[in-house]
Formats: structure tokens, C-alpha cells, sequence
């Protein structure tokens, strides 16, 4: 997330630890680029590409004090678009303007759409594509209308990996117990995943809160069941929601 106001920038992973603080060109992002309010603010959803030292643009949140949260997604886009181009967030690096700013390709979902937006090529590695509902408001957290797929041919972490980047013959899962022996995730709101019956809680001197972490034997339907680019080709011609390609940058 990127936040630029009173005269400088500041990124933050999800977490919410601070990644940069830097000028930028972004609307009150610098001191050379005050203009307006020095209070009015511009938020961002953003990938950070280091290679290349660009942060890319996935959402607009906010601009120039205007909050885009109840608006919809196709206008969303619409807006990173247009407004970049209103200032010089797009040039190279120097001196008031710490990292270059794109925006990440989009197409609609038609079979053509979705084929640029998996075979076409970007500035940085894909990781994946990233499926919006045009029609949907800007949503923190865990949501239905906005999914992610990928397969082994546009991303390199189709399944998951450890550090050093090998996939292990065991995956993990970290879940917090509840007070009525469910097991959820951190996610808000919480997802269940599964319960533990209160005498497996008493013998194993478990509390509300404790942090569990499980063995998963494989992610089955990414090894066994993929849903496949042709898959996705057959539906494309008659849903029509924006495609952005998309790429993670594991924090």
C-alpha cells in the first residue's frame, strides 16, 4: 500500500511495516510536488517490482483527498489510468522522484483479452492473472469478487514453496483455536477450517488463542484437478469482467 501526503511517500507491505518512505511525483508525494491541501492524500494498491525499481499499480484507493472505495472497479481503473498520466509519476527516477510508477496491464475477459493477458509480455515475471468484477466496490480483505488463477505456465509459484524456492513434500497451515474449539485463520473476518472436540483440548493443555500449525500433504486440486487456460477460454466469450496481469512479489 502506498500512501503519499504532506510531502512524501511511504510504502508498507501487508503487514504494515514500512517498505519505503521517498518523494515521489504522486500528488503531495514530495515537497517540490505540494500542491493543494499538504494534508490531501493519495492511496494506492501496489506491487513493487525491484529489478526495475517501479512500483506497479493493481487499485486506486484514493486520490488527491477523493476516496474511491464506493466506486466501481472499471472506474477505479479508469482513474489509475487518466490520473498517472496527469503527472510525471511515470518517468524515471531523480532527484524529488524516488521510483518510477506504472499501471498493470488490463483487458476484458473476451477470448482475445484473455489470451494477450496470458501470453503477452510484461516488464516484470507474472504471477498469475487477476480476475475483478467490474461492477464491485473496492473491498479489504478476503472477497468472492475478486479471484486470482494461475497455472505452471505464468507463474513460478503455482504451488507453494520454501525459501528456497523448492516445493517440500509437506505443506503448513497456521491456525489460532477459538473458545468453542474451532480453528481459523487471521484473515478478517476469520475463516473456520476445522474444530478440535474439548476432551483433544484438555488432554493436550491447549488454550483460546494458542497458535496451531498443521501438515498439509498437497495442495490436491493445483497437483490433480488444475483449472486450465482452455477452461478459462471457453467461459471468456461470455463473461466480461476486467483481467489485469498480475504479478506477486512474496514479502
Amino acid at each position: 500500500m502506498v500512501v503519499s501526503s504532506n510531502g512524501i511517500t511511504i510504502s508498507r507491505l501487508r503487514n504494515g511495516t514500512i517498505l519505503h518512505r521517498f518523494p515521489s511525483a504522486l500528488p503531495n508525494g514530495s515537497k517540490k510536488g505540494l500542491s493543494g491541501p499538504a494534508s490531501s492524500y493519495s492511496i494506492l494498491d501496489c506491487i513493487f517490482h525491484e529489478p526495475d525499481e517501479t512500483y506497479y499499480i493493481v487499485d486506486m484507493i484514493c486520490w488527491r483527498g477523493y476516496s474511491l472505495y464506493d466506486c466501481t472497479a472499471e472506474f477505479r481503473f479508469f482513474w489509475v489510468n487518466s490520473k498517472l498520466t496527469e503527472t510525471s509519476a511515470g518517468d524515471p527516477p531523480s532527484t524529488y522522484h524516488r521510483y518510477r510508477f506504472s499501471a498493470v496491464p488490463m483487458y476484458e475477459s473476451t477470448l482475445d483479452g484473455l489470451q494477450a493477458a496470458y501470453s503477452g509480455s510484461t516488464p516484470y515475471v507474472k504471477d498469475g492473472l487477476l480476475f475483478y468484477n467490474k461492477h464491485a466496490h473496492y473491498q479489504a480483505g478476503i472477497t468472492p469478487l475478486t479471484l486470482v488463477w494461475k497455472d505452471e505456465t505464468c507463474s513460478q509459484y503455482l504451488l507453494d514453496t520454501d525459501s528456497e524456492g523448492q516445493v517440500p513434500t509437506e505443506q503448513h497451515v497456521v491456525l489460532e483455536l477459538q473458545e468453542d474449539g474451532k480453528l481459523v485463520t487471521s484473515d478478517d473476518p476469520p475463516i473456520a477450517f476445522g474444530s478440535l472436540d474439548n476432551e483433544f483440548i484438555q488432554k493436550s493443555n491447549l488454550r483460546p488463542g494458542n497458535l496451531l500449525r498443521f501438515s498439509v500433504l498437497f495442495q490436491y486440486a493445483a497437483r490433480h484437478a488444475p483449472l486450465r487456460i482452455e477452461d478459462l477460454s471457453f467461459k471468456a466469450e461470455g463473461i466480461h469482467v476486467p483481467i489485469l496481469a498480475f504479478e506477486w512479489i512474496p514479502c
